[in-house]
């Protein structure tokens, strides 16, 4: 059994105005001798904006920032800039974050070359309706119905026509690979309650006609849905892929359905280097799990949610935001949990 290892809170809340509800849910990475932390920050009424700081070691903060890195500025994330991602591709980083505006939650792309200065693309996830997206997936065979939840669920709220027009699907976690696949970008995203991939060469390749042929076929996108105890209600990506000999290691979020509500935990899985569709292996037990009171007791309870992640001397360190309020770090050896994933 892999031993995980808590090593603390590592950031909370301060009454500077930009984070005094919660900081939570950062993105990470180690880069020039340096690891960059870059985490939601929201302030009361719930609006999110990224905030900065950098590590002394990985888990000791030196210094942070008293302003945000990037925050709102166009319509489409009017209400906020959420849970950010980031890798580095060739000599560019790519910072996705979830882009909302009260009734849209849409996956965004900023990039940098520096990470000082990023300069936001727009949105890159597909721009549908509920009633389009239901209509195109019908054609898929075999999906799990909870891939028709969120359309079921708005039906049957009865939305106003002015609400329905406007509510496109909500496609959120979105994970570059740090190389690319066979030539091209590969990017794990989330339409619930799986996790799928998409290969494009350019951001402009994303058009309304791209994801309409894509949500046809969608069953041949799906890397990984929920199948164990602890993901009986939806997964999702967590941490950016870290390529390792054996595979791709993917530390994702997996939420339970208990009489107390979701419970969201870590767990990791090893898909194919060459093909990540082809999982190799996933926890049959999660990796974290909130059990410490400021990972049950927040804002949201009971959240574990990974969203950055390190491999320093040998050993894996995991970023999570804890109870949608806090940052927490863990740490396990990467080999011990590469030989659970194995066993499993």
């Amino acid at each position: 059994m892999q031993k995980i290892k808590k090593l603390g809170m590592l950031l909370d809340k301060t009454e500077l105005g930009f984070e005094n509800e919660g900081v939570f849910n950062p993105a990470v990475i180690a880069d020039n001798n340096s690891i960059h932390l870059f985490y939601r920050a929201v302030r009361v009424g719930n609006y999110s904006s990224i905030g900065y700081c950098r590590l002394d070691t990985p888990d000791r903060v030196g210094k942070r920032h008293k302003k945000p890195i990037l925050f709102p500025e166009h319509k489409y994330e009017s209400q906020g800039i959420e849970d950010p991602r980031i890798a580095k591709v060739d000599d560019t980083y790519y910072m996705t974050y979830t882009a909302y505006d009260r009734i849209n939650a849409a996956g965004a792309v900023a990039t940098s070359r520096d990470l000082k200065k990023f300069e936001k693309r727009g949105v890159i996830t597909p721009q549908l309706t509920y009633r389009e997206y239901k209509h195109l997936v019908e054609c898929s065979p075999g999906l799990n119905e909870k891939y028709f939840f969120h359309y079921k669920i708005f039906k049957e709220h009865g939305l106003g026509p002015e609400v329905a027009g406007k509510l496109k699907i909500w496609d959120k976690n979105l994970m570059f690979f740090p190389r690319r696949i066979n030539g091209k970008f590969a990017l794990l995203h989330r339409i619930h309650p799986g996790i799928q991939i998409v290969y494009f060469n350019s951001f402009e390749e994303l058009t309304h006609e791209f994801w309409k042929d894509y949500f046809m076929n969608l069953e041949k996108h799906i890397v990984m849905d929920p199948m164990l105890y602890y993901e009986s209600s939806h997964i999702g990506g967590g941490c950016p892929p870290i390529e390792t000999e054996k595979g791709w290691l993917l530390i994702y979020h997996a939420a339970q359905d208990t009489p107390q509500g979701f419970k969201y935990h870590a767990s990791a899985a090893l898909l194919n280097l060459h093909n990540p569709q082809i999982e190799i292996a996933r926890l049959k037990n999660p990796l974290i799990s909130p059990t410490l009171k400021w990972e049950k007791e927040g804002i949201v309870n009971n959240i574990i949610f990974p969203s950055g992640a390190i491999v320093a001397e040998d050993h894996l360190y995991i970023y999570y935001g804890a109870a949608d309020q806090r940052v927490g770090v863990a740490t396990i050896k990467l080999n011990e949990l590469l030989n659970q994933l194995k066993k499993d």
